[in-house]
């Protein structure tokens, strides 16, 4: 359900451990949700390398809650192919970020 629930969504809420809850733009990928920050992106207070998260994803056609579920954030550095699909998912002319985590699932 999981896999499924973040393939469809566009948006999801992240808190990182003792911070509030932020609605974020974010990419599915590989098994794991791709988020960017910073620059001309969406800022997410607390959000660092191997800080765990509290992940609510609801429907993009109700938005009824749909699920809850942990992850780790990983900092990585995007390739060119996940840059661009990073870039490409986006409404904004020229994205810019200072970071991108890897949101993992346990």
């Amino acid at each position: 359900m999981l896999d499924n629930a973040l393939r469809k969504a566009a948006a999801i809420w992240v808190a990182p451990a003792g911070g509030a809850p932020r609605l974020v733009w974010a990419l599915w990928r590989d098994g794991a949700v791709l988020v960017a920050v910073g620059g001309t992106e969406q800022e997410v207070p607390g959000l660092a390398d191997g800080v765990r998260c509290a992940v609510t994803v609801r429907s993009p056609s109700t938005h009824s809650h749909l699920l809850d579920a942990t992850a780790t954030a990983r900092l990585v550095e995007p390739d060119e192919v996940t840059a661009a699909a990073l870039r490409s998912a986006r409404l904004n002319a020229a994205p810019r970020w200072e970071s991108v985590y890897r949101l993992e699932f346990a």
